[in-house]
């Protein structure tokens, strides 16, 4: 109790000091700190005003003034005190509608407080005429605007007038011509003082309204309010020269459409609401800112001076309530010290007595039933006696041994049940594996019959292609003739039917290009099917470029067999330093086509997700082909666009069997073979890939081969010889020329 009172008691004398420091320094200071932040805002303000491009900036920038002012009221509201505020505030409301703005009062007339809020009124006002002069800058710039339209659209309607004038008169002078059609006349005629005098006016004229044109224009650059007097004195005598050579010219049949533009462009120089007044009062408003800017410059000096004062005073009226509450915090702690030393006296007897003897004792003992517990020996029982909370915690402890042993027991039994659902888990996994297994192996034995058949089907259609080559270029030849003989007979041909004719033979020639054409790409597909349709066979040299360019098409070609929806631009960056290497071309064809295949699937698939998902149609199944020869290798990379391969994945793809594509679209595989292929060439494979983006294989291959290569055979099998007689246009065993 006795702490109590002296917590109280010092407690109250802290809360006296705390109060008067919360209620009156701190936000004394607070708006101090407040008036000279917003204060500094307003006066960075006003040069942004006067840098405005627009109006909706200048409107911008007002927005922002406006936010600092009322927040620097809102600060002095509390740094003068709200009636003294009100006072001032009707002050200054006076002084500005009987004095305007220069009837703010200064220091002379004010002092302290007042004068603040005098240097903010007069921040405000200034800021105010500053927006003021801009709005109508804005207004004297969108006329010079138009002036300046005006003289250049003068400048080109007098030019238009006066140069033909001048050009004309000029040649009529020197040749006497008055038009080309008409004879010249006497010279004494053209070449008189008369016509040079009126060449001279015409002159004259067209010089004085180009210069008080370019007067005017360069006013526009002028910075300074003196320099624009010289250019008005020139303009006016410009003006005057025109005015006298028009008099001159009152005879002239040019006056009536010249003069109109001539006055026009005087009234622009030297009439009402001329060009040189508008520039003039452009200048001076831009010079009233400038003196704007400069007074508000020295207000916001005396103003940060004023209020540092006012800070001084509240942090000195801040200090005297922190020594008095420093006093009392020291009175307090001195009792509280003395009270202290009884109270710990009194209860180390206490601890001594009671606490040691009787309550700590048996608390021991139950310290030593939890541990053997916590070791696992749940026999023992728990028997504390006594109505306390040691025996109550006693009490508590036995029922949690029962409930363990209770719990023991069942998770056991649990865990048993836990291992029997793992291993049915297993096994229910091992079956699907197996499963899937079964149906790739079966699938791939109905794609290696599928490619015997495809292998024979090719050869059968080779005799065709040939015949189809043949005859096409045997029915050209026939063409060539049939024109000689029209060429020997055409006498005897209406002009008519000899069109008729030829028109007829070049759509034949079309057709007949078309024919081998196409013909030619059959025959190229079928070598590709031949190609991989062939076992592997020996080392020989190899284009590793061509074989990647033709596998590329051979790929392309199979998907797109499939599916007539499929598309995809090939690209291919191979280098031509390359050349050759010596690998079993069959396997490494193998290995291409099988990346290139699954490059074309996973586009394909992207594609179709695409449209499901009704994307914009602008994402192109992309595959790139690139080779590039090392020191000592050769790198191959196929990178394509398409989904990419999930991490989780990655590091399985060239597991046997393992496959993402469904069990009719493949067999797990294709991979596995190809990463074999390449290590038996001596060479490695990667694959980088970035899941939802791309996929990136990267070969590299050996220029020769790791071991000794077996010679090359000196015969080609029967494939080879009728894949070589194809691709030279010849016959086979059953194609015959025409």
């Amino acid at each position: 109790m006795a702490a109590s009172l002296v917590g109280w008691f010092s407690f109250n004398s802290v809360g006296t000091a705390q109060s008067h420091v919360n209620d009156d320094s701190i936000p004394d200071v607070v708006a101090a700190f407040g008036v000279a932040q917003h204060s500094g805002t307003l006066v960075d303000a006003a040069p942004r005003l006067t840098t405005a491009l627009t109006p909706e900036d200048l409107a911008q920038v007002s927005a922002s003034i406006d936010e600092a002012r009322k927040s620097l009221e809102g600060h002095l509201e509390v740094l003068l005190g709200e009636s003294e505020w009100t006072a001032q505030q009707s002050m200054v409301e006076q002084t500005e509608e009987f004095h305007g703005m220069e009837g703010v009062p200064g220091r002379e007339e004010t002092g302290g407080s007042e004068l603040i809020r005098a240097h903010v009124d007069t921040l405000i006002i200034n800021i105010h005429a500053i927006e003021e002069d801009m709005t109508k800058l804005f207004e004297l710039n969108f006329r010079a605007a138009a002036l300046r339209s005006e003289l250049a659209a003068l400048r080109v309607r007098i030019d238009d007038i006066m140069v033909p004038v001048v050009d004309d008169q000029l040649f009529y002078t020197m040749t006497g011509y008055e038009d080309l059609d008409s004879p010249p006349i006497d010279r004494d005629s053209h070449f008189s003082e008369g016509e040079l005098a009126r060449y001279r006016l015409l002159a004259g004229l067209h010089a004085d309204a180009t210069t008080a044109n370019q007067l005017l224009e360069s006013a526009f650059s002028i910075s300074s309010a003196p320099l624009l007097e010289p250019l008005v004195e020139r303009f006016e005598s410009a003006s005057g020269s025109m005015e006298r050579n028009l008099s001159a010219l009152s005879e002239s049949p040019i006056r009536k459409d010249v003069k109109p533009l001539i006055d026009r462009l005087d009234e622009l120089g030297v009439g009402e609401d001329n060009g040189f007044d508008l520039l003039q009062e452009r200048l001076d408003l831009i010079q009233h800112q400038q003196d704007l800017l400069t007074v508000n410059t020295g207000i916001a000096r005396d103003l940060v001076s004023e209020v540092d004062a006012l800070v001084s005073s509240a942090r000195a009226s801040a200090d005297e309530a922190t020594q008095a509450s420093t006093q009392a915090i020291l009175t307090g702690r001195t009792l509280l010290l003395a009270i202290s030393a009884v109270s710990i006296g009194g209860a180390l007897l206490i601890a001594v007595l009671f606490v040691g003897r009787v309550i700590l004792r048996r608390l021991q003992m139950l310290s030593d039933w939890m541990r053997r517990m916590a070791g696992g020996d749940l026999e023992a029982r728990v028997e504390i006696g006594g109505r306390d909370e040691v025996a109550d915690m006693a009490a508590a402890l036995e029922v949690f041994r029962r409930h363990a042993l209770e719990v023991q027991r069942l998770n056991l039994v649990e865990q048993l049940a836990q291992e029997l659902q793992g291993k049915n888990e297993q096994l229910e996994s091992v079956l699907a594996e197996l499963r899937l297994a079964q149906d790739q192996i079966v699938m791939r034995e109905k794609l290696a019959a599928l490619g015997e058949l495809t292998a024979g089907v090719a050869h059968e259609i080779k005799n065709p292609l040939n015949f189809v080559k043949n005859f096409s270029e045997s029915s050209a030849e026939l063409l060539v003739e049939l024109g000689e003989v029209l060429e020997e007979s055409a006498e005897s041909l209406s002009e008519d039917q000899q069109d008729y004719i030829e028109e007829i033979s070049d759509d034949l020639k079309s057709n007949l290009e078309r024919i081998a054409t196409h013909g030619e790409r059959a025959n190229r597909i079928v070598h590709d099917m031949l190609m991989m349709g062939r076992e592997s066979g020996d080392y020989r040299p190899t284009d590793i470029n061509a074989l990647l360019e033709e596998h590329g098409r051979l790929a392309y070609h199979s998907a797109r067999a499939a599916d007539s929806a499929f598309q995809l631009d090939l690209k291919h960056d191979l280098d031509p330093e390359v050349g050759e290497i010596e690998v079993i071309p069959q396997d490494i064809g193998r290995a291409f086509l099988n990346i290139i295949a699954n490059a074309c699937y996973a586009t394909d698939e992207k594609r179709r997700n695409l449209v499901e998902a009704g994307g914009d149609g602008s994402y192109m199944p992309t595959v790139w082909l690139t080779t590039k020869r090392g020191e000592d290798n050769i790198e191959v990379r196929i990178r394509d666009n398409g989904n990419g391969i999930p991490p989780e994945v990655a590091d399985r793809i060239f597991n046997p069997f393992f496959t993402t594509k469904p069990t009719d679209r493949g067999t797990g595989l294709g991979l596995a073979l190809t990463n074999d292929i390449v290590r038996e060439h001596g060479g490695t494979i990667s694959v980088d890939s970035k899941s939802g983006e791309y996929t990136e294989f990267s070969l590299t291959l050996l220029p020769k081969p790791p071991a000794a290569a077996p010679a090359l055979e000196d015969d080609q099998d029967e494939d080879d010889q009728a894949l070589a007689a194809a691709q030279a246009g010849g016959p086979t065993a059953d194609a015959a020329p025409a």
